[in-house]
């Protein structure tokens, strides 16, 4: 055996590699555990995260869902109640007093309307009333509960009033009237007011949650950061495995955008229509409410005044309050009415609201002439024009205006439901969407990184 003797000062010889041995790694001992190791923190850092992605997505959607369809079953159908009563109430004091006028023969028509006043307004009550309970609103529940009281005192006045006329004892029967109309004034309209405006609150407040941004802010800013962690994981892997697609990861990858597209689209549409809803719908159909209630109080001003006989001043300081409130001219309701029904969003309710306001300034003209008359102590005169069934009479005036106003109320109200319809129905399957979603995502990342994983075992 020959041995080779390295020379001096030289370098050792390189010992034999023994047969069999493996060769060394060029990426060093670390890589081995570090590469799984990352590959493992991924997968849970990913799964976890479309997991929670889609279970803030679909509490989101689900929560603006919830408050869309509150608004179409029941905000607006209690704020439209809410309406009726308080239009019902004041049109029986309104129908009461007038037949009170005409003498002790009530005409049938006139009984059966106050009849159905009433009735009408007792019906809506009771809705109210079992609304009330689950709202827990205590300003509501206290409105609904001096209407509830209320109500039976006035028809019992009434009541009286008309057994006394009938008897020919027209002054006691006066008496009851006018006790019953300021128990209407001063306490039973007052209360439905309350309610109307905490009905009206409500369904503000349910459109406001239904197109709310920041919680679906924050969904789709969450989707962008998942989004950028794939893109980065996907990176890395092609640097490190030299593939360029992982496929679990683009699937994933592509139902976030796909289910990000949907979230934005859907929103966007109920967002859109509810407040279409809104501005189309629900806004004028208040702005002419108030206006309806504005003449159901001056006309019943006008016929109270006539039963009291004072001559009281303050009858026609209120009227020319409610009219320039209620208009036509600039910033007065049935002006806004008017320029929140143009555009096509309802011709209907334009050409009624238009209609009112036309007929709202001669219906002015008589009351100012019904005054003129009560000051000059022409009772006579006075009771004609304010319950006569003329043309030219108060009670026809009225009635046009009347009219008019509950055509354009009902026009604004179509445009609302199916709005706030349409807006309802944007979020469709959405909620269970997003949900299938998420567990599609997590799956492909799950999948497409478990298959790398393997490759080291």
């Amino acid at each position: 055996m020959t041995v080779t003797t390295p020379p001096p000062g030289g370098p050792a010889p390189a010992a034999p590699a023994a047969q069999g041995a493996a060769a060394p790694d060029p990426a060093g001992p670390r890589s081995r555990g570090t590469a799984p190791a990352r590959l493992q923190v991924l997968m849970i850092i990913l799964l976890l995260a479309s997991l929670a992605w889609g279970a803030v997505a679909a509490w989101t959607v689900l929560s603006h869902a919830s408050a869309a369809s509150e608004v179409v079953r029941s905000s607006e159908p209690l704020s439209i109640r809410a309406q009726r009563m308080y239009q019902a109430l004041s049109d029986a004091d309104v129908t009461a007093t007038t037949a009170f006028l005409g003498g002790p023969d009530t005409p049938l028509a006139a009984r059966q309307r106050y009849a159905a006043d009433i009735a009408r307004a007792a019906a809506d009550l009771a809705s109210l009333k079992g609304a009330a309970t689950a709202a827990a609103d205590p300003r509501l529940a206290a409105g609904l509960a001096a209407v509830s009281a209320g109500l039976p005192v006035y028809t019992g006045y009434v009541a009286q009033a008309q057994s006394s006329s009938a008897l020919g004892y027209p002054l006691p029967g006066g008496s009851f009237m006018q006790v019953a109309s300021e128990q209407m004034h001063l306490t039973l309209l007052p209360a439905a007011r309350t309610v109307y405006t905490r009905q009206n609150a409500a369904l503000a407040a349910a459109s406001a949650r239904a197109t709310g941004l920041p919680w679906i802010a924050v969904v789709l800013g969450l989707a962008v950061v998942i989004g950028f962690v794939l893109y980065r994981v996907q990176r890395w892997l092609a640097r490190r495995t030299h593939r360029v697609f992982n496929v679990g990861l683009v699937l994933a990858s592509v139902v976030l955008v796909a289910v990000v597209l949907w979230l934005a689209a859907a929103f966007a549409a109920a967002r859109s229509s509810l407040d279409r809803a809104v501005a189309h719908g629900s806004a004028p159909a208040e702005a002419l409410a108030q206006a309806a209630i504005g003449f159901q109080q001056a006309r019943g001003d006008q016929v109270l005044n006539l039963i009291s006989r004072s001559g009281d001043a303050t009858f026609v300081q209120d009227f020319r309050s409610v009219r320039d409130r209620l208009g036509p001219g600039p910033g007065t309701l049935l002006t806004t009415a008017a320029q929140a029904s143009a555009g096509g969003a309802s011709p209907a309710a334009a050409r009624w609201t238009a209609a009112a306001a036309r007929d709202a300034v001669p219906w002015y003209a008589v009351n100012e002439r019904v005054y003129n008359l009560d000051g000059a102590a022409d009772y006579a005169g006075e009771t004609q024009l304010v319950i006569g069934t003329g043309p030219a009479s108060s009670a026809a005036g009225f009635s046009r205006v009347e009219a008019d106003l509950s055509r354009a109320i009902a026009a604004d109200q179509v445009v609302f439901h199916r709005s706030a319809t349409a807006g309802q129905q944007a979020f469709g399957l959405l909620g269970p969407g997003v949900i299938a979603a998420a567990v599609v995502m997590a799956a492909g990342c799950v999948w497409g990184l478990a298959r790398r994983l393997a490759e080291y075992r």
